[in-house]
């Protein structure tokens, strides 16, 4: 079994819920203390399990984040699209944004309402990090637990609360995906 490590984002500048949002916000001071934490975390891991390959969602948040482990390896960050944020339906407002997704977190895949098939989307979460195997994938609350899904078979959005810049294990073989170990659970805003 191949070990794939998917590491939420730290701490970014700016939350969905404040007023002057920024829609792609970095990280601030604690943010990337936890980057550099996740970092010396994967850094620890005996040779032969640590990943090689750093994999991240295009916004900026998990790009800062997956820096400094990139940095330490000597390789750079490789956006993929699929790691990304849960799509937002284009009808909603910024500040509906919120609201939406909280709602969504009490419904299955097939249930949340908008313009596209969000199981599809799930499953291309779950096809990214199987695709990637072996690789630091940096990543997002949603996604990370689109990707438990698919690894427990299960159907509902929410399987647990990733904190920030916690590191959820997941096993690939013979193409399926398992969850090995979930990452540090809190009670934080979703960003």
């Amino acid at each position: 079994m191949i070990r794939t490590f998917v590491i939420r984002h730290g701490k970014p500048m700016s939350n969905w819920g404040d007023s002057a949002v920024d829609p792609d916000p970095g990280l601030d001071e604690t943010g990337r203390a936890q980057a550099e934490a996740a970092a010396d975390a994967l850094m620890a891991l005996p040779g032969d399990m640590r990943p090689t390959r750093v994999f991240a969602s295009p916004l900026r948040r998990c790009r800062e984040t997956a820096e400094p482990y990139a940095r330490r390896l000597g390789v750079e960050v490789t956006i993929d699209p699929r790691l990304g944020e849960i799509p937002t339906p284009k009808a909603l407002s910024h500040a509906e944004r919120g609201p939406w997704l909280q709602a969504a977190f009490d419904l299955t895949w097939g249930q949340i309402q908008g313009d596209l098939d969000y199981d599809a989307w799930r499953r291309s979460v779950g096809a990214a990090v199987i695709e990637h195997a072996g690789a630091a994938l940096f990543s997002h609350f949603v996604a990370i637990n689109a990707a438990t899904s698919c690894a427990l078979g299960t159907d509902a959005v929410i399987s647990f609360r990733p904190d920030q810049a916690s590191i959820t294990i997941f096993g690939v073989e013979e193409g399926q995906l398992t969850l090995v170990e979930q990452g540090r659970e809190a009670d934080t805003q979703v960003h």
